[in-house]
Parts: C-alpha cells; structure tokens; sequence
C-alpha cells in the first residue's frame, strides 16, 4: 500500500527520470513530462531509441544517465516495469512511481524486496503541486471515497 509519505518524499526529489516517454508526444508519460517540466522539476527522458524528447536530449536507459536521479517515474505497460525496476535497483536508484496502469505484481515485489521506495496504484498528476483543476476534483472524489494514501 502506498502511504502518504512516499508520495512526499518521491516529489520532493527535484530531479526524476520518466520512463515510458514517447517520440510522438502523445503518449500519458509526455503529458506527465510536460507537467512536471512546467511545475520546475529537472527531468531526464528515458527512451530506447529516440535521441530527443519533448526537445530535451533523451537516454536510452537509466544507466545512461548523466547522473543518478531522485527517482524515476515509470509510464510503460505493466509487462516492462518489472525490467525498469530492475534498471532502477542497478542504478542506484532508490524511489520509484509506477504510474496507474504501469503496475505489475512482479515489479512491486521487485520494489519491495529490494529496498525500494515504491508509489503505485497512484496518478503522479494528483499530487504534484500545484494540482490541475480536474485532478484536484479527482482528488477530492478519491478522498471522499477514502482512496486517498494515508
């Protein structure tokens, strides 16, 4: 279960890496990207072939990062985040954001088993200030249904 305070403590890591970014910018982890850019945090774009991503320079892998983020957000389908987390762990990084729909029983155990603070079942847009308008209403319904982290 994701608590209230792995959500803090991911987003207060200034500088992430976001896995699963598109060349056609149409993807969730380019909108995600293009917030979090917006909101001031420092990002690197994770992408296995594309030399550039929402026209900043992208890696193809966390290992090729210049340097080692806070943490990485992670935007693929269920069956590649075990193999992100995995990246993640050899990196050295210590907090990952398996964006919803970006889960796997797999990968959350990997997390779990190997030290790392780990958000899932979350939207990363829900939390990162300041909140859109409409997910601060989806907020709002998540908590009035008790959904919320605590």
């Amino acid at each position: 279960m994701t608590s209230n305070a792995d959500i803090k403590d991911f987003l207060a890591q200034h500088t992430l890496a976001v896995v699963g970014v598109s060349r056609s910018g149409k993807k969730f982890g380019n909108i995600a990207y293009r917030e979090l850019k917006a909101k001031g945090y420092r990002l690197f774009a994770v992408h296995p072939v594309a030399e550039s991503v929402e026209g900043d320079p992208a890696y193809p892998s966390l290992a090729a990062l210049p340097e080692k983020p806070g943490g990485v957000l992670v935007v693929v389908p269920p069956d590649q985040s075990e193999k992100v987390v995995k990246q993640a762990r050899e990196a050295g990084i210590t907090r990952v954001w398996l964006q919803q729909g970006a889960e796997s029983q797999t990968a959350i155990k990997y997390c779990q088993d190997n030290g790392i603070r780990l958000v899932h079942n979350e939207c990363i847009m829900m939390f990162a200030e300041p909140i859109p308008f409409f997910h601060n209403v989806h907020r709002w319904i998540w908590g009035l249904f008790g959904k919320l982290p605590k």
